[in-house]
Parts: C-alpha cells; sequence; structure tokens
C-alpha cells in the first residue's frame, strides 16, 4: 500500500504512533498534523501526544542525525513536520497547565548573522519538549541578560558560526558572573568553529557539536541538576 492510500485512522494507537514516527521521519507534515488530530479524537491526553508520538519520533530523527545518517536539510523537514503537530497541541497543552521538560533562551552573538544551526537546535529543543525563547542573531550581552531576567530559563544557549564573535559568548558569561546569576543557569554554547576546550575556556556548562547532542546534553544536565536539588 503507497502512503496515499494509507488511513490513518484504520491504524491501531500504538500503531498509527509508530506510523508518526516514520513520518517525522521522512518530513511529512500534513500527516503528522492529521495523525495528532486523530489521536486527540481518541481522547489522548495533549501530554502523551506529545510525549510518544511527537518526541520520540524527534528522538529518532536526532539519533541519526548525530551519526550522519541524516543531514540538516532533512532534519529541517522533520522539525517543520513536528510544528505541524505542535500548533495543534500547544493551546491544548496551555490549557492543561501540562509542564514542559524545562525552558531555554538561544540566541546568535552580537556581530554574528548566521541562524541556520540555531535554528536547528531550537526546533530539536522543541522536539525534546523544551520551551524555546529564540532571540535571534546579533544578540548582545543586554538582550541575553534581559531574556534571563524575564523568562527565567533552565539553559542558556549561544551560538556562533564566525572566528571573530566566538570571544563574545565569554563577554555574556562574564556579565553574568559580575551580576552574580551565572550559577543560576546552565550555559550551552555551538557553532563550527567552537570545540570542547573553547567551551570550558570561556565557562559554559558545555559544548554541543550539533543539534541532537545539543537536546541530549540539555536533558542530561537538566535532570542532573535536578536530581542535585531534590527536584526529581
Amino acid at each position: 500500500m503507497s502512503e496515499e492510500e494509507l488511513d490513518l485512522n484504520s491504524l491501531e494507537t500504538g500503531e498509527l504512533m509508530e506510523q508518526m514516527h516514520d513520518d517525522l521521519y521522512d518530513g511529512m507534515a500534513d500527516e503528522i498534523a492529521e495523525a495528532t488530530n486523530i489521536l486527540l479524537a481518541r481522547n489522548l491526553t495533549p501530554d502523551v501526544v506529545l510525549a510518544d508520538a511527537l518526541v520520540e519520533g524527534m528522538r529518532i530523527v536526532g539519533i541519526d542525525f548525530r551519526d550522519g545518517i541524516l543531514f540538516v536539510p532533512e532534519v529541517l523537514l522533520a522539525a517543520n513536520a513536528m510544528k505541524a503537530g505542535m500548533s495543534i497541541l500547544r493551546p491544548l497543552l496551555a490549557e492543561t497547565g501540562a509542564v514542559s521538560i524545562g525552558k531555554i533562551v538561544i540566541g546568535t552573538v552580537k556581530g554574528d548573522i548566521h541562524d541556520i544551526g540555531k535554528n536547528l537546535v531550537a526546533m530539536m529543543m522543541e522536539g525534546a519538549g523544551f520551551e524555546v525563547i529564540d532571540l535571534g542573531i546579533n544578540t548582545g550581552v543586554e538582550d541575553f541578560v534581559a531574556a534571563l531576567d524575564e523568562h527565567r530559563p533552565d539553559i542558556l544557549g549561544m551560538s556562533a558560526l564566525l572566528t571573530t564573535t566566538m570571544p563574545y559568548m565569554k563577554v555574556v558569561i562574564d556579565s553574568m558572573v559580575e551580576r552574580g546569576i551565572r550559577d543560576d543557569y546552565i550555559v550551552l554554547v555551538g557553532g563550527a568553529p567552537l570545540n570542547e576546550e573553547f567551551g570550558l575556556a570561556v565557562g559554559a556548562d558545555a559544548y554541543c557539536r550539533d543539534a541532537a547532542v545539543a537536546a541530549e546534553t540539555a536533558q542530561a544536565l537538566i535532570h542532573a541538576r535536578r536530581l542535585t536539588s531534590g527536584e526529581d
């Protein structure tokens, strides 16, 4: 049976979720939206649809991206398909007061206008269940700090693609130290010219080589922090 002939409504719920994983992988936004509505019509709660269908599907995408099986264009298509489902679920999740796995403020640093990598990280983070506040490109220290004050995220993420803008990450972290708020946040940095040594040198909690690693690292560090504080 071809994809065009597949009646999503005829699938059992477990099969439908597996089909959604496949459709996410293939970037099929219309099918994801249809399947999301079918699951909701079967009285599955929005948080279950999010976790078992969308987040799990994006986890599979993330693994294959990390391992070099999928590439950026394919992941962008998968993320776009996930957004089709999220646009349906987001207002329902807000109504039920569902708690996200965490919150991240992310931006490309001042002087740098590259955003493909940063956008990919934001999409993967949302796909992992995070609430994402995207500050865009050319983000100055004042904008980062203001966003931290306003949104009180768990994580600050900074991206740079130019070697000339990389040092600005330290400017932001040093400013956080001066304000006495550095330890309140997990700081992740990434971008093509960076490496783990640079991440340590500027005082970040972790360097993430790609979007899939960023999502995995964010989840692990939040879990570790909450265990330490007794929240989990």
